[in-house]
């Protein structure tokens, strides 16, 4: 949730802001005509309710000196009732300015370039040389007999893939060496449900707003939903909790299948495993102190990258632009690795720092002193394990259709 004392202080630059996110600007006007109305009507609140006290004072004072009491007891009876009419409409007005301002992106960050879209995107860096073959390398799916897409679509319809044989195998093995990684690294490995309640959807943000992308339990008795990223738990599991500030940061790791509708891709990558309706990731989540996240945010950077380096596949580092950004992120690098197949760069990570965004949310604070604060929370990508798996299939081809392992997955096959 969007700090909104922030429409006071500096509204100007909040609306630029969001406006540069792709909000709508006539539900920046509500938002900022409802929180007005809603203060105006508070401030009209408390002012009934000091009348109130006052006359109350009054009325004891005259009763104890045996005064008649009759028409201010039916003025306070009057009053009384303004004060019920007027806490009605403070109360709906709190609830509407919630609704609005739930579907409210996250602020961005002061470094992240304003722009249109993913064309506008800031390269930061490359990691390792894309591989040159003396032959034209294949797209994923036209190597081996690993990806069955036949009969993924015959079980479940398109965009569901079987993985079979030795790519099962290598799949299971790029699990388990990300997960050993990335404990390497300081993040303990937990294990969540994949259904949620609608609540922990609200606390990272996917709900109310994109309610379409996610595929619900239709059954009378429980109201959840699958998760489209292990995030979603793992950054609830301390969802309305105050945590001591000698905890921070906590850093986890979390393998998870992910379900997503993909609602608005119709068209895009209908061939092969890029984008697929469930798939598997190894996630990082950290909740952090506001001082911290910003070098907490590096760490899972420097951990997801120097990943793909030790798989040795190349890969870029880019600064997400203001109209690219996701809905929680204030901030966002994405890695994207060279897929030989296709000739060009492809999402394979995504790390953001969400700032206090979530953590107002879902209620996630730490006691500084004798003050709650809002923490702040980061998640990423480590890594999307079906795109890695193609990437090493593009990578590590050989002329005769056979693809070698890398050197660090030996072990884990």
């Amino acid at each position: 949730m969007i700090n909104l004392k922030l429409i006071e202080t500096n509204f100007d630059e909040f609306n630029r802001k969001l406006i540069a996110k792709k909000t709508n600007p006539q539900v920046l006007e509500n938002l900022l005509k409802t929180y007005n109305e809603l203060k105006s009507q508070k401030q009209a609140l408390e002012e009934l309710q000091s009348v109130q006290n006052a006359k109350s004072k009054e009325v004891g004072i005259k009763a104890r000196n045996g005064e008649d009491i009759t028409s201010l007891k039916a003025s306070l009876e009057e009053n009384k009732t303004r004060i019920q009419t007027s806490e009605a409409v403070v109360k709906e007005l709190e609830k509407n300015l919630d609704e609005i301002a739930s579907c409210v992106p996250n602020i961005i960050d002061d470094d992240v370039p304003f722009g249109a879209d993913e064309n506008e995107n800031i390269e930061l860096c490359k990691v390792l040389e894309p591989p040159v073959f003396d032959f034209s390398p294949k797209n994923h799916y036209e190597l081996t007999n690993w990806l069955d897409f036949e009969r993924g679509a015959k079980l479940s319809g398109s965009r569901f893939t079987v993985i079979r044989g030795l790519g099962a195998k290598l799949n299971k093995a790029l699990v388990n060496y990300m997960i050993d990684f990335n404990q390497s690294r300081g993040f303990e490995l937990v294990n969540v449900p994949f259904l949620v309640r609608p609540e922990i959807l609200y606390g990272t943000g996917q709900l109310p707003k994109f309610a379409d992308d996610l595929y619900k339990i239709d059954d009378d008795e429980l109201d959840l939903y699958l998760i489209p990223t292990s995030e979603v738990p793992v950054t609830n599991l301390f969802n309305d909790e105050i945590l001591n500030l000698d905890e921070l940061p906590l850093k986890f790791t979390c393998y998870s299948h992910c379900f997503r509708k993909e609602a608005g891709s119709a068209g895009r990558d209908t061939r092969g495993m890029i984008r697929q309706h469930q798939f598997e990731k190894v996630e990082l989540v950290s909740i952090t102190k506001a001082n911290e996240s910003d070098e907490v945010f590096k760490q899972m950077v420097s951990c997801a990258s120097d990943l793909l380096t030790s798989l040795g596949l190349a890969h870029r580092h880019m600064l997400l632009c203001s109209g690219d950004l996701g809905f929680s992120a204030a901030k966002t690098i994405d890695l994207e690795v060279w897929l030989p197949g296709q000739g060009k760069y492809r999402e394979i990570s995504s790390i953001s720092n969400c700032r206090d965004f979530q953590a107002r949310r879902a209620k996630i604070r730490y006691k500084d002193g004798k003050k709650n604060t809002l923490a702040h929370t980061l998640n990423g990508s480590s890594l999307a394990v079906g795109r890695t798996l193609i990437a090493i299939m593009e990578t590590y081809q050989k002329a005769d259709g056979s693809i070698e392992i890398p050197k660090v997955l030996e072990k884990y096959m």
